[in-house]
């Protein structure tokens, strides 16, 4: 892990950068860590690292695991049921977007 201030990853970020793919690197702000460079490999190692981070994300599983603790839950059969059952629904068909209306010429 290195650690690095603002002013040094602005005046080395291409260094920096090539530093993460070997470990972390910590961006300070006056000593204090503000945000950390992480190299990633992958598209599926972005998409785990930004939603292992996201707050609405653990506010829903938060809520799940307490309707699990208070009972509210489905069966396996029934959760595939409600999924069956959503999609054998026949949907509203969409509608076009309403076609651009022609300009009057302007009179001379």
């Amino acid at each position: 892990m290195r650690i690095a201030s603002i002013a040094d990853i602005k005046a080395n970020f291409s260094m920096y950068i090539k530093e993460s793919e070997e470990g972390a690197v910590v961006v300070t702000r006056n000593g204090r860590p503000v945000a950390v460079l992480l190299g990633v490999h992958d598209d599926d190692e972005v998409e785990r690292l930004v939603l292992s981070h996201s707050r609405k994300l653990r506010a829903i599983l938060e809520r799940s695991k307490q309707q699990i603790r208070e009972g509210h839950w489905l069966s396996h059969e029934e959760f595939w049921k409600q999924v069956d059952a959503e999609y054998a629904e026949p949907r509203e068909p969409e509608k076009a977007p309403p076609k651009p209306r022609a300009r009057k010429p302007r009179k001379a």
